[in-house]
């Protein structure tokens, strides 16, 4: 299974989403630091959740790095976030 495919899983079975849509931008960052080849390196993750509803945007971003996991997102150069509830 390919990273964006972990991440995807990580985060369908952390929260009820009704979106979840997992980018990779790997080959925007060509010739850049962190830059894989083959790619997998670069995401950019789309989040809507009721669990964000309480949460402010730092809040929301540690539960999204929690539901990853450290082994996952230590496999990682860049994770942007679009959270929202």
């Amino acid at each position: 299974m390919d990273r964006s495919a972990r991440i995807r899983a990580q985060l369908e079975q952390a929260f009820d989403a009704q979106v979840v849509e997992v980018y990779d931008e790997s080959e925007q960052h060509r010739g850049h630091a962190g830059y894989q080849e083959g790619g997998q390196s670069h995401f950019r993750v789309v989040l809507r959740a009721p669990e964000f509803a309480d949460m402010n945007r730092i809040a929301r971003h540690r539960a999204v790095h929690a539901a990853i996991g450290a082994q996952l997102m230590g496999e990682i150069h860049a994770l942007a976030l679009e959270l929202s509830t």
